[in-house]
């Protein structure tokens, strides 16, 4: 049956509006990046994100409709990103969803950004999540295990996530120690894929702890001293040098994502293994995580890249699977920059 969910996605630097039909099918999905404006400071500046996001917002909701062919008449849900997040660019899409649905008395859901990151293996219907399953968030601001075992539902519990810096986050901090410049996981990805030599032997954070938690500044630490104990100054390396450190790096970072997977998958029996979030889109890991589903005989899902980075067309899919569960959340709904998800009772 015929559902039209409009999705907003603003919990970081990238301002998204997307139409989706019935939860799955893409009609719609614009992005206004704001990558050059951040790269001068090597990461996301909170203010001008935000202001970015009001800048942009009327423009890009503008062109997703219109992208779509359809009108704002048309448009039976709409579903926007709540947290987690940075507040003041939460606020932009929270703010612009619920001036909709309160001018066209359409019904509004907020969603939990990670949870949404689980639905966009469903998206121009590439896949069905077959519950339970496990789904491995991995992004510039998180690392997580999360255990979906209700098919469509939004809710599930975490097996584990980072204790201090993401992957992706440690992918930026690296890149700019190498001189690579801002966002780092594409140049890395990029950089690692033409290396051929011998690797250095970077250590493996949390490798053999028992628990299913990251741990990835320490690895970032490492590649610092690296540096500094061979009296390279920031951004001064050979090129081969940077394909060596990057290519070391990267596969400290995936050897970590898919062993703690890899455990993860064994202790809770699960047969589908998703990976998802911006880091989901480096090669290496997708061929790690393929090769490691077919090794122990599970289904993996992996979404296309342009669904892997923040988006709105997993918003929406999220927030249709929300709304059947449980409704409206009408002018009650609010930001939330800390929202996060129930871990597993041990």
């Amino acid at each position: 049956m015929s559902c039209i969910i409009l999705g907003i996605e603003t919990s970081c630097d990238d301002t998204g509006v997307a139409v989706v039909d019935a939860g799955d099918r893409v009609l719609a999905n614009v992005l206004s990046s704001q990558t050059q404006l951040h790269a001068d400071y090597g990461g996301v500046v909170p203010e001008l994100a935000s202001r970015g996001h009001s800048e942009n917002i009327v423009h890009v909701f503008r062109g997703a409709l219109e992208s779509a062919g359809i009108g704002l008449d048309d448009v039976d849900l709409i579903a926007v990103t709540r947290g987690p997040g940075l507040i003041g660019c939460l606020l932009v899409g929270v703010m612009v969803a619920k001036g909709l649905s309160w001018s066209t008395g359409t019904p509004v859901v907020g969603v939990n950004h990670l949870k949404a990151h689980v639905w966009a293996s469903v998206l121009d219907r590439t896949a069905r999540l077959a519950a339970p399953a496990l789904c491995l968030i991995v992004s510039g601001g998180h690392t997580e295990l999360l255990l979906v075992e209700e098919p469509d539902s939004v809710e599930g519990t975490l097996v584990g996530g980072t204790r201090d810096d993401a992957a992706g986050e440690a992918f930026d901090k690296v890149a700019r120690l190498l001189g690579l410049g801002y966002p780092g996981g594409p140049v890395i990805d990029r950089l690692a894929a033409e290396y051929r030599g011998d690797l250095i032997d970077f250590p493996r954070p949390m490798l053999s702890d028992s628990s299913f938690d990251f741990s990835f500044s320490g690895l970032k630490t490492a590649v610092a001293v690296y540096l500094e104990e061979r009296d390279i100054p920031e951004g001064r390396l050979s090129d081969e040098e940077q394909k060596r450190v990057a290519a070391s790096f990267q596969e400290a970072v995936v050897e970590v994502l898919a062993t703690k997977a890899q455990k993860a998958i064994r202790e809770t029996g699960v047969r589908t293994l998703i990976a998802a979030g911006g880091v989901a889109a480096n090669r290496q890991l997708r061929r790690r995580l393929r090769d490691l589903a077919g090794e122990m005989g599970v289904e993996i899902i992996i979404p296309p890249p342009k669904y892997c980075t923040d988006n709105a067309a997993m918003v929406a899919a999220a927030g249709y699977r929300r709304f059947l569960h449980h409704g409206d959340d009408g002018m009650e709904l609010d930001a939330n920059p800390s929202l996060s998800i129930r871990p597993v009772q041990r």
